[in-house]
């Protein structure tokens, strides 16, 4: 259950980092949304990233509200985020893979029960 836990968090992770990298100004409700966690939950994993030291806090000067903040990778976090991808993408092929297996064995037994059912006519 802990690897499971584990691998959802770096997959949380991973996106938050992607998520960053390219928009530091996004707020921790629009980081939620994106990744599809709770705002509770993105708190959460933000300050992880942040004790880390993989994400640091900026102001965001162009805000009218000088209490937003920007989160900033780090160098850590940026090359953090190349090798928790390089996991990732390993995962997810092996996921497309399996799922890829799944459906030819579907289609396949699809195709023979159509066989049979129009052979048996």
């Amino acid at each position: 259950m802990a690897n499971k836990r584990t691998k959802l968090q770096e997959d949380t992770h991973f996106r938050v980092l992607r998520l960053l990298q390219e928009n530091p100004e996004m707020s921790q409700r629009e980081l939620a949304a994106a990744v599809g966690v709770s705002v509770g939950g993105m708190h959460y994993a933000l300050n992880a990233l942040i004790e880390k030291g993989l994400v640091k806090l900026g102001n965001f000067t162009a805000a009218e509200d000088k209490r937003r903040y920007a989160y900033i990778l780090t160098p850590k976090g940026a090359a953090e985020k190349a090798t928790i991808a390089r996991r990732f993408l390993i995962r997810k092929i092996q996921e497309y893979e399996a799922l890829k297996s799944e459906i030819d064995a579907l289609k396949s037994e699809i195709d023979g029960k159509t066989e049979v059912s129009a052979g048996g006519r």
